[in-house]
């Protein structure tokens, strides 16, 4: 039994008991806030179903689903559950894929399908006015190759999932594996029902930030299947991060509506700036909060929420460290300043160069950040943009695993992305000749990746040329095309990608440190379900310069609102507050002992003033320039801490 199954019920558990019990089944959405323990409602679902309907899912072949955003999230509820065969725990890539893999000749029809829409995309490109000759020429010659595509397709009889498309050499990509699966099951009610035989229970983790088309799709099989089957949601809208997803779940009448308000994880101070926060969201009011044992009795925890507000200047650093102090003094507590990982103080940032400078890459950030599409700009902070994924995904793993003599592990990577080790690459050719090449190709790339001194650009040429890896057709005109080509291309993403592949590639380990939670530094998106005893929240709109999604001038009032930003308002699409109040909320509410907030500012009396009206403050939580000096030089003249 592990630890989140062994948790007392709450109303949301035993709610979502009956829900389970009830045949024939009802599908379901659970709305559970930060710190509720949604994964532990989830978990102890899955034990539950579990316990009361093995025998008849083992008797009929059946598993129950549960599909989740990160490969992280998986390992964790696969651990949760033990490993039980019972449950099938994957991302959703992996589960769509699995669905539809059998239906090879379904799959390339959808293939040609795309592969003619690619060709009209081009075509309507190439015939705008304002397109560049250098452009057209490029938009030919991508022409030609997806018509070459189309002759080798008919010969095609199998299709594999990997990291990037190659039509071509029957490649899908994770997004084609979404696009495809989700046409598919949108087509068949033959797949639909297949899916509910096979999986009478299907849950869905994160569900605010799942695709709107794989929840539309999911759902209609609900809707759809004459098969018995539940499909259930767990998520929080308010904690949304990420733009394209699906955010609330519109739950039809016959489904049941599960709300999990309490809050374990922060405490008293905390939860009231969390509540706060969330009351001008969808107003649900978390309760509870963090509590302590006191001579063997629970008694909730106060804990400290404050903000700061600094003047900008070019040593915020300083000022930082400044805060660090005040709090060290102000709660007593050592562990403020320490450096110490056990400490556990976390900062809190939007991927921004303060972050990448110090930990370095500031070329790399700025390459995807500065010039980019918001396309590319949103990957930058999960690592899911997509120039970066085959060197997150693949080389740098294949790196570090040349590096460390771990020969299962190359091997693992190379058969999931080299060709030659296909059944039709080992076919046509000669088994020890091509192992023997692959050794060496995969020992220099190491050196390449690991020396730091070439360009990202060298490395995926060199991975390229040598058979290791299958490119996506995105970086075609990236590797084939001359400068001044590239120039000329009108393609927004243009800029970006060739400023980054210009990086040298010893970037990446430190923005890899970064997104792995390695560093003092951690996105505020990317914290989203980690706890820490100690927050400390850095807001900066001033050095956030090249991002437009967020605003946290805007969202205290301190700056006004575009014409843009009221027009979304006016038309509740969703708009710069609404994802500023998302984020803020997301970070508040990791705090499970002390949050301090620090918010740069050019004018500190306006700002002030806009923080005291928003009222998720109290008044006296709020620490200004003036008063964090003053009172730090008190302490350095007497010796001691005279304020709380």
């Amino acid at each position: 039994m592990t630890r989140r199954i062994g948790q007392p019920d709450t109303q949301a558990d035993l709610d979502l008991r009956a829900c389970l019990d009830e045949r024939p089944p009802h599908s379901f959405v659970m709305v559970a806030g930060a710190g509720s323990g949604k994964t532990t409602s989830l978990v102890k679902a899955l034990d539950h179903l579990g316990q009361t309907r093995r025998k008849e899912l083992k008797t009929h072949g059946q598993r129950i689903a549960c599909i989740t955003y990160t490969e992280v999230a998986v390992n964790e509820i696969w651990g949760d559950v033990g490993n039980d065969p019972l449950f099938h725990v994957s991302t959703i890539h992996s589960f769509l894929w699995s669905v539809v893999r059998p239906f090879q000749s379904d799959l390339k029809i959808w293939v040609i399908a795309r592969i003619h829409e690619k060709i009209a995309e081009a075509q309507e490109h190439h015939d705008k006015p304002r397109t560049r000759a250098a452009t057209r020429v490029q938009l030919l010659a991508e022409i030609a190759r997806y018509q070459s595509h189309l002759q080798t397709i008919e010969d095609q009889t199998h299709f594999k999932y990997g990291a990037g498309s190659d039509f071509g050499r029957g490649v899908l990509g994770h997004s084609d594996v979404i696009a495809a699966a989700v046409k598919l099951i949108d087509q068949s009610q033959l797949l639909r029902d297949i899916i509910a035989s096979r999986y009478p229970v299907l849950f869905v983790d994160e569900s605010q930030d799942t695709r709107p088309e794989i929840v539309a799709a999911l759902r209609g099989i609900a809707e759809t299947t004459s098969v018995e089957f539940s499909l259930g949601f767990f998520g929080d809208p308010m904690q949304k991060i990420y733009a394209d997803g699906a955010g609330v779940i519109d739950a039809p009448d016959d489904w049941r509506r599960i709300t999990k308000p309490e809050n374990f994880r922060c405490p008293q101070r905390v939860l009231g700036v969390v509540n706060a926060v969330r009351q001008l969201g969808d107003g649900l009011v978390q309760t509870r909060g963090r509590m302590m044992s006191v001579d063997g009795v629970q008694v909730p925890l106060e804990g400290s929420a404050r903000i700061f507000l600094l003047a900008v200047d070019e040593d915020r650093s300083a000022k930082i460290a400044k805060v660090r102090k005040w709090m060290r003094l102000t709660n007593h507590d050592e562990r403020w300043e320490s450096g110490d990982r056990a400490a556990d103080v976390r900062a809190l940032v939007v991927v921004h160069r303060m972050a990448a400078t110090r930990l370095g890459f500031p070329n790399l950030y700025a390459a995807l950040n500065d010039r980019a599409p918001s396309s590319i700009k949103e990957g930058l902070k999960d690592g899911t943009s997509w120039p970066l994924k085959p060197f997150l995904a693949y080389l740098l793993p294949l790196a570090n695993a040349v590096r460390n003599n771990q020969g299962f592990e190359v091997m693992s990577l190379l058969r999931a992305e080299c060709h030659q080790l296909s059944s039709a690459g080992l076919a046509g050719g000669n088994a020890p000749d091509i192992f023997r090449a692959l050794q060496t190709s995969t020992e220099e790339i190491a050196r390449l990746v690991l020396s730091g001194d070439v360009t990202f650009l060298d490395v995926l040429l060199f991975a390229s040329r040598n058979g290791l890896m299958l490119l996506d057709e995105s970086w075609t005109k990236y590797l084939e095309a001359d400068p001044a080509t590239l120039a000329a291309d009108d393609d927004p993403e243009v800029p970006a990608v060739t400023a980054f592949l210009n990086c040298r590639i010893g970037e990446l380990g430190a923005y890899h440190h970064y997104l792995e939670d390695l560093s003092p530094y951690a996105t505020q998106q990317g914290v989203k379900g980690a706890e820490f005893e100690r927050v400390l929240v850095i807001i900066d709109d001033a050095e956030g310069q090249g991002q437009r999604l967020f605003s946290y001038e805007k969202y205290f009032g301190i700056a006004p609102l575009s014409d843009t930003d009221d027009e979304n308002i006016a038309a509740g699409l969703d708009n710069v507050i609404d994802r500023t109040r998302r984020l803020f909320y997301v970070c508040c509410s990791r705090a499970t002992r002390d949050l301090a907030v620090v918010m740069f500012v050019h004018n500190i009396a306006v700002a002030k003033a806009c923080v005291e009206r928003s009222e998720l403050f109290a008044p006296e939580s709020i620490v200004d320039d003036a008063f964090l000096e003053a009172t730090l030089s008190l302490s350095e003249s007497s010796g001691t801490s005279r304020w709380s």
